[in-house]
């Protein structure tokens, strides 16, 4: 029970992981930032259950990687859902002019349970929820965007130069190895 709330490891070697999966990503660097942007923001909308197919519909959009988009959404988790949750009503009542403790109607949950009555909801929560999701949502997806399109290239680029210096010295070992092999001959002759 304790490792399925709190890591062995930490969850700073999680996030370590979680960061290095998203740089090893085979793709551009504009398909994997605008994935990872396309998660982030889905996980602000209050459509839980939806936040994959909204990143991915996103992703496609702005030509993102699904995979990206996929490991993007677990900005939203339950550890920062409460937190976007209420920030997300409070922006979204403050936006559509619904004064501060006004307008709180009160919901009756054994209805909305038993006749699956969602209308109950849309107007107190939903709605200001799906208003309040987008200023937020999009400043972090930019936030998110700039900073992964920024360490992909950063990690692909340095890859790319340690690959060709491998390919370099493979080369010149080879090389290497040919003389060698030719001066053994000529000395044999």
């Amino acid at each position: 029970m304790r490792t399925a709330l709190w890591p062995r490891r930490s969850f700073g070697r999680s996030f370590q992981y979680f960061i290095k999966r998203v740089l090893r990503l085979t793709a551009t660097p504009h398909a994997i930032a605008a994935g990872v942007a396309a998660g982030v923001f889905a996980s602000w909308t209050p459509l839980l259950g939806f936040h994959f197919v909204l990143a991915f519909v996103l992703a496609y959009v702005l030509a993102g990687n699904m995979v990206a988009a996929a490991l993007g959404t677990a900005f939203g988790n339950p550890i920062s859902f409460p937190f976007i949750w209420a920030s997300t009503l409070k922006l979204g009542n403050l936006l559509i002019g619904v004064p501060q403790g006004a307008g709180h109607r009160h919901v009756d949950l054994h209805s909305l349970l038993t006749h699956l009555d969602v209308g109950q909801l849309w107007e107190p929560v939903i709605k200001p929820m799906l208003i309040g999701c987008v200023p937020p949502g999009l400043f972090t997806a930019i936030c998110f965007y700039v900073l992964t399109y920024w360490g992909v290239t950063a990690f692909q680029t340095r890859r790319k130069s340690k690959l060709a210096a491998r390919a370099r010295l493979r080369i010149q070992e080879l090389a290497a190895a040919r003389a060698e092999r030719r001066a053994e001959k000529a000395n044999r002759a």
